[in-house]
């Protein structure tokens, strides 16, 4: 999975909001944010935005994880609790649901510090023939 992380490195918009991608697995993957000022809305709770953007992030991994291109067709996201001034991280963790030759569908628990459920992400990806890595 080295070359996975090495890969997702080059994912310059999830570098950008500072999203660290902590394990990939075959079909699963966990990445981290750090809560700063700039994820934060008008109402001081962090933008649905920053969290679909953490959850995306390791439904990408999860899905490429097989070593061929995998794109999503379809992905929704749940804001069951508000991420604020309490908490300091966020984190997200990915599990591959399905796979078949085209398809495969994943669902992405994002949670607090204190592992409180903020959100629930459901992806699914067609699977190309091409391959991320040579």
């Amino acid at each position: 999975m080295g070359d996975l992380h090495e890969f997702f490195k080059q994912d310059r918009f999830a570098s950008s909001v500072g999203i660290e991608l902590l394990k990939a697995s075959k079909g699963g993957a966990r990445a981290k944010m750090e809560i700063r000022e700039d994820h934060l809305n008008a109402v001081n709770i962090v933008h649905g935005a920053a969290i679909f953007t953490l959850a995306d992030l390791v439904f990408a991994v999860a899905s490429n994880s097989h070593g061929t291109v995998a794109v999503a067709i379809n992905a929704n996201i749940s804001f069951l609790k508000a991420a604020g001034q309490d908490s300091r991280t966020l984190f997200a963790e990915a599990k591959e649901v399905s796979r078949n030759f085209k398809l495969a569908s994943y669902t992405v628990r994002v949670t607090d510090d204190q592992d409180e459920l903020i959100a629930i992400f459901q992806g699914m990806v067609y699977r190309k023939k091409d391959r991320i890595f040579s």
